[in-house]
């Protein structure tokens, strides 16, 4: 859609092209936000889940009422 609209805007070429520039670069922004965001959360549940394998280790050494 926002293509469309810099494609016909009624100015010249040179301030289409750098309109079009900039529409490419906010996109580019847009889906390196997007992937930066998901890697922090996905890294976030990995370390999640380590700490908590660790602790059920812990409490598994630790357990008083297993009969070893």
């Amino acid at each position: 859609m926002k293509t469309f609209s810099v494609v016909n805007l009624p100015v010249d070429n040179w301030i289409k092209g750098f309109m079009g520039i900039r529409l490419a670069f906010s996109i580019g922004s847009t889906l390196t936000l997007a992937k930066t965001t998901r890697d922090l959360h996905e890294s976030k549940k990995l370390t999640s889940r380590i700490d908590e394998a660790k602790v059920e280790k812990l409490l598994s050494q630790d357990d008083p009422l297993m009969l070893k």
